[in-house]
């Protein structure tokens, strides 16, 4: 997710460093703020986005403690997988969720807000539903729970809004799409409908007909040409889903560092690919383990990436949580959505006194 402008002054941070979670990782994590504030974690997106300096100006310098980290081989963490010869065995969603327990523990912190959107929001769920008695807050703007249902519509079903954008992004998969579906895309009327008909059709091969493992190979591929335009491709889609919404840059994934988009790519195919190795459904279904957890949840009517029922069922099963929804941002937000999320952060750090 891209942000618009922040409303709190850029601030670098006062402490930073590489914690080691094992297994060869080291996560950069940093602290901004005030020492004494309450608190906050910002949970980036992606999966493998990266944190960035814009995420500190959500936060009252005078109020927070805001901590910002790189989840496992993004960003400042290492090793990078942009990198083929880094090995994504030791990274999932359990060891993300570990790693943040780990970073607690390591800065001295009882309990913290937590705070983030899209990916973020997903791993913001287990963290909290796996560690309640360490969350004070929480407010999410973008909610996904990355159900196979969410992934398949991502890279599937809304397809329908696209057909020429996905037929190409289908396509381009090649020999390593193990789909059952007959017909690939071509710059003809033809072609495009014939695409079609496979997004139609094909319930092979996993999540999304096994096109998203698809490209969990590709990444994975020897030919560092084959990496690259697989990632290409790969961010066109992911562009072209948000091509619609008012806000934001027109190539927010395209236009990332080479290195940047290729961890990111890698990351999030091999993610997908085993439903961010998830139950089917339980974040959804284990919300009421959150009672008792205050909750800002903020959704844009625009956002066709995470269609808002995901964001309305987890409200709805969420005691205490409050859900907006922001009718003029999509998934990359807007002017609207970012003051709601300084006001959600402002009226929590106002409820603790800071010495």
């Amino acid at each position: 997710m891209t942000e618009p402008q922040r409303s709190h002054p850029p601030i670098e941070p006062y402490d930073r460093g590489m914690l080691d979670v094992g297994d060869g990782n080291l996560v950069y994590w940093e602290t901004c703020g005030n020492p004494e504030g309450k608190p906050a974690l910002v949970v980036h997106g992606g999966p493998g986005s990266g944190c960035r300096p814009s995420h500190r100006q959500d936060f009252d310098p005078e109020r927070y403690r805001a901590v910002l980290f790189d989840q496992r081989g993004c960003g400042r963490s290492t090793p990078h997988a942009s990198d083929p010869a880094t090995d994504l065995t030791h990274n999932t969603t359990d060891h993300l969720i570990a790693d943040m327990e780990r970073l607690r523990v390591h800065l001295g912190i009882d309990r913290w807000l937590l705070t983030g959107g899209s990916w973020g929001s997903t791993l913001i769920l287990a963290y909290a539903q796996r560690h309640p008695e360490r969350v004070s807050e929480i407010v999410i703007n973008g909610v996904t729970t990355t159900r196979r249902a969410e992934i398949d519509w991502l890279y599937r079903g809304v397809g329908r809004f696209f057909p020429e954008q996905w037929a190409a992004f289908r396509a381009a998969a090649g020999p390593a799409y193990d789909g059952s579906a007959s017909g690939t895309a071509t710059g003809s009327a033809s072609g495009t409908a014939s695409g079609m008909t496979g997004m139609a059709s094909d319930t092979s091969g996993g999540i999304a007909g096994g096109l998203v493992a698809a490209y969990a190979r590709l990444t994975e591929d020897p030919d560092p040409a084959v990496r690259a335009r697989a990632t290409a491709d790969w961010c066109a889609w992911e562009d072209a889903v948000l091509s619609l919404e008012p806000s934001g840059s027109a190539r927010p994934y395209s236009d990332r560092p080479s290195a940047a988009r290729l961890a990111m790519v890698r990351i999030c195919a091999r993610y997908f690919s085993h439903g961010a190795w998830l139950e089917e459904g339980a974040l959804l279904r284990d919300a009421p383990l959150l009672r008792g957890i205050p909750a800002t949840l903020l959704h844009g009517r625009l956002d066709l990436s995470s269609p808002l029922d995901t964001a309305w069922r987890l409200a709805a099963a969420w005691p205490g949580a409050t859900l907006t929804v922001v009718d003029d941002a999509g998934h990359k937000g807007s002017a609207t959505m970012s003051r709601h999320v300084r006001d959600a952060l402002d009226g929590y750090a106002r409820a603790v006194q800071v010495y």
